[in-house]
């Protein structure tokens, strides 16, 4: 069944421009990356290179770097705790694709395909080893208690998923504290530390904080759409993996709320209880256009991402102030 989704078109929207005005900065990001992925133990760099060289945008790392110049910092902490946040992040994806079995990952077999659950579990956490150790040698204590502290966050947000997968119950406000917390959190700590480490007043770094919180939580109702709406070719994983692995995502919860009793029970019994083959998945997309869950959850991500770019009002007009609002756009346009 098709979904026409109200997506603007993507090709008005990208973050080259962001790309562009960090771009000498990132160059010394991926050198860290490369220097610090380095193990006598030859599992580590295979394993960790094969996710953070399969063409991931980067765009946490980037953030980093980008408000660390919106708060005009001439240092080059940042270029550590960009890398630190790359690492983080990848550490999560490895952890992830092993509580989700997950298959794939950017279009690539995941890494617990090929090398296992348990290789894939520790090799991210020493990346988030590696994190720690930047984070410790920037020398700033109040970045590095932002960047601790979203690690734990972060965890109890996979936690919270686990407790609320395959629960149709799951409340809208309950879903949303749950991507605050697995996914936002990383987005607000990346933003946050550049202000942090340019001394800037605190509004700013709340300001900063926020664009970061509310694009995060933008970026992934816009996966959760893409899940049942996108192109696998493009996703970099197959189409429907929510369904089939019985995540509760933001369509699911408005669908369920709105549907029938009849259509409550389709959802028990393929989410909750796992029983769903290829039929069903039609079927679950064809009650979200019926109940507009697909495009009520972009009309939340347009929400959050107004309040996104709301926090950059603090700052003087520039060129990466621009660059950032588009940013914001891109993720809300985005097909991949």
């Amino acid at each position: 069944m098709a979904v026409v989704l109200p997506f603007e078109n993507p090709d008005e929207h990208s973050i080259d421009a962001l790309v562009d005005l960090v771009a000498p900065d990132m160059e010394r990001v991926n050198g860290a990356i490369l220097a610090r992925t380095g193990s006598e133990v030859t599992m580590i760099p295979e394993v960790a290179n094969h996710l953070i060289n399969s063409g991931g945008k980067r765009l946490r790392p980037i953030l980093t770097l980008a408000l660390a110049r919106l708060s005009n910092y001439a240092g080059d902490g940042h270029i550590k705790l960009a890398a630190a946040v790359e690492f983080m992040h990848t550490a999560t994806l490895l952890h992830d694709d092993v509580v989700d079995e997950s298959e794939m990952r950017r279009g690539r077999l995941a890494a617990r395909m090929l090398w296992g659950n348990e290789a894939s579990v520790l090799v991210g956490d020493f990346l988030l080893g590696q994190a720690f150790k930047m984070m410790v040698e920037v020398g700033n204590l109040k970045a590095l208690e932002i960047l601790s502290s979203a690690a734990a966050v972060i965890a109890e947000g996979e936690v919270m998923q686990l407790a609320a997968a395959k629960n149709t119950a799951t409340t809208e406000d309950e879903y949303i504290a749950v991507i605050r917390a697995k996914t936002a959190e990383l987005f607000a700590a990346a933003c946050e530390v550049g202000p942090v480490l340019s001394g800037r007043q605190r509004d700013e770094q709340a300001a900063c904080r926020s664009f970061g919180m509310n694009l995060g939580i933008t970026f992934q109702l816009v996966d959760d759409v893409l899940d049942y709406g996108g192109a696998a070719a493009k996703l970099g994983k197959n189409i429907g993996d929510d369904f089939r692995e019985g995540k509760i995502t933001l369509p699911v919860v408005l669908a369920f709320r709105r549907g029938s009793d009849v259509e409550r029970e389709f959802w028990r019994r393929t989410l909750e209880r796992g029983e769903a083959d290829d039929a069903d998945l039609e079927h679950a997309i064809g009650l979200m256009a019926k109940h507009r869950a697909l495009e009520d959850t972009i009309g939340r991500a347009h929400h959050y991402g107004a309040i996104a770019r709301d926090a950059l009002a603090l700052f003087p007009d520039s060129k990466m102030k621009s660059a950032l609002a588009e940013t914001v756009d891109f993720c809300i346009a985005r097909t991949h």
